[in-house]
């Protein structure tokens, strides 16, 4: 790996200019630069089309009728705004596991463990994969899968499986990127098979206007589809490929393109899909309207209606191949993020040696092994983690919006020239993006909410207890920081500059028990998800203006910008 230079602008710090040689860029450098657009773009589409699309077009159906396709523009439209600020973040500040450090450097420590713990929270989501092949495997093996969980026998072959999958991630990053390249080119190819078939079998006229019309339920139901019916899940996953910056080559261009070019290619698919199920399924179905409208396989159990048995078999196996697919990617990823918060010292230095062999965190992808099965014990079917696992990809999302626009007013205050791979509009991209993660996070309703944002908010305690472990070690003579990280500060300071976020969590899980998302409805429609626009615009302001203020005492280390 080439060394990395200094952020445009901003000043070297002495402490760090001492420690540069150390051991955090000595690890740096061990990561591989092997990663192109195609390999990018093929890791976001990968990361992206999993498991949702055998359920969400069912279950958006079920909830918006055929409504349902504005749920999947809207979706597409408001991440990739999402998405442009973490691009500005990857191509301006390359760095493995960025969305974790991100919010470190803007937002101080309270705000970079708090998000941390999410992240960590996050490898559930690769869990939710590996629980989804459970489920579609138990149509070949019947007692994997039982009710709405996993079974003991399941939970010994998903353990299995969650070793073959960091095995294959274990030897190297190219052989990751080729075998990946290869999974997405089966993940495309299918769906695409899909829609053909099912549109080839024949269609049934008026689908979008007769059962209640366009939009049976109102169109309010499409912004509970938006959670409730799996597309956010669904469409989650485009920041794979900023996660892999610090490996691409030449990230300024190829990473903003293999972004976009992941939502957008997901997005069509999708669509495609809703549109299929829309016109296919049989009218003797449709009695009690969408509603009504019931599969346990959604498109497996309709080819086997419509007598495509040749494609019910290759949907049953592709039904382990696209969870798996992303597992594959989730993994890697996951292990990119355990990495960076062994850098950023909510967990021990020690995981983020990287193998001077194979360029590859062994040690981190051994610990997410572990997390992975453990956290299959409490939650066991697909649809209890994935209700927990959007909530906490969105704050983490939210948070990288803040450190975009930290960034940016730091450089500001500073009278800095716009630097290369900045988006244009950056300055109203970022509060609407923060805006929208906390309308989907609050539309995800209080049923997932209650039990979500709790579990965030361990984070808070859990820096309570390093900051306590960092000054005895630096009362003993030791590192309490590391070079690379904000320096000491007293804990009442790092609560003043982080407490935006954690009023933040607050606020919404109170506003999502008053309001009309599963709430009490005492604080009525339109008038909570106005409330909860209004709240996230302001404490978006108070997070930029302490984050710009974090940044004037303690700007980004070295090794965090752009290639030199």
């Amino acid at each position: 790996m080439t060394e990395q230079a200094q952020v445009p602008g901003a000043p070297r710090p002495a402490q760090d200019t001492e420690a540069a040689p150390g051991e955090v860029l000595a690890q740096e450098r061990r990561l591989r630069k092997d990663l192109g657009f195609w390999g990018l773009t093929a890791i976001g589409f990968s990361n992206i089309v999993g498991s949702g699309w055998l359920f969400a077009a069912l279950y958006a159906a079920q909830i918006a009728g055929p409504a349902a396709l504005l749920s999947w523009v809207a979706a597409g439209i408001l991440c990739a705004l999402v998405a442009l600020v973490m691009v500005e973040l990857g191509a301006t500040r390359p760095e493995g596991g960025g969305t974790v450090r991100w919010p470190l450097y803007a937002s101080g420590r309270l705000v970079g463990t708090v998000i941390g713990w999410s992240v960590l929270l996050s490898v559930g989501g690769t869990a939710a994969e590996i629980a989804a092949i459970m489920q579609y495997a138990a149509h070949y093996v019947p007692g994997l899968y039982s009710g709405d969980s996993i079974t003991g026998a399941g939970l010994a072959v998903a353990a299995a499986l969650s070793v073959v999958l960091t095995v294959l991630n274990w030897f190297a990053v190219r052989l990751f990127a080729r075998m990946n390249n290869l999974v997405s080119v089966l993940k495309v190819a299918i769906p695409v098979v899909t829609v053909v078939a099912l549109f080839l079998s024949g269609t049934h006229g008026g689908r979008l206007t007769d059962h209640g019309g366009f939009a049976p339920y109102g169109y309010a139901a499409c912004l509970t589809a938006l959670a409730s019916g799996g597309i956010v899940y669904s469409v989650n996953g485009f920041q794979a490929p900023l996660d892999f910056s610090g490996e691409a080559r030449n990230p300024r261009r190829t990473v903003p393109a293999a972004v976009l070019a992941g939502i957008g290619l997901a997005v069509v698919v999708y669509l495609a899909l809703q549109l299929a199920f829309l016109y296919t399924v049989p009218d003797s179905v449709l009695g009690h309207g969408w509603h009504g409208v019931d599969f346990d396989s959604p498109f497996g159990q309709l080819a086997l209606i419509l007598n495509l048995h040749w494609l019910a078999t290759l949907l049953y196996a592709d039904a382990v191949l696209s969870p798996g697919g992303s597992a594959y990617v989730g993994v890697a990823i996951d292990a990119r993020h355990t990495y960076a918060l062994a850098k950023n010292r909510l967990l021990p230095r020690w995981f983020m040696r990287i193998d001077p062999r194979h360029g590859m965190p062994h040690r981190a992808l051994v610990l997410n092994l572990a997390v992975i099965v453990v956290f299959m014990l409490p939650f066991g079917g697909w649809q209890d983690i994935v209700s927990v696992m959007g909530d906490m990809y969105l704050l983490i999302y939210a948070a990288s919006a803040v450190a975009a626009a930290a960034f940016r007013a730091h450089d500001r205050d500073r009278g800095l020239p716009r630097t290369a791979g900045q988006v244009p509009g950056m300055r109203w991209i970022a509060p609407l993006s923060y805006v929208v993660a906390s309308e989907f996070v609050y539309w995800s309703g209080w049923h997932d909410l209650r039990l979500a944002l709790p579990l965030v908010l361990v984070g808070v305690p859990l820096y309570l207890g390093l900051r306590y472990g960092d000054r005895r070690t630096a009362a003993r003579g030791g590192e309490a920081d590391g070079p690379d990280a904000a320096p000491v500060r007293s804990p009442l300071e790092e609560v003043r500059r982080g407490a935006w976020l954690v009023v933040h969590l607050a606020v919404l899980t109170l506003l999502s028990w008053l309001g009309t998302f599963g709430g009490s409805g005492h604080l009525p429609a339109p008038w909570d998800s106005v409330t909860v626009g209004v709240v996230a615009l302001g404490v978006f302001a108070w997070a930029v203006r302490s984050g710009a203020g974090h940044l004037r005492t303690s700007p980004p280390p070295v090794g965090v910008g752009a290639e030199a």
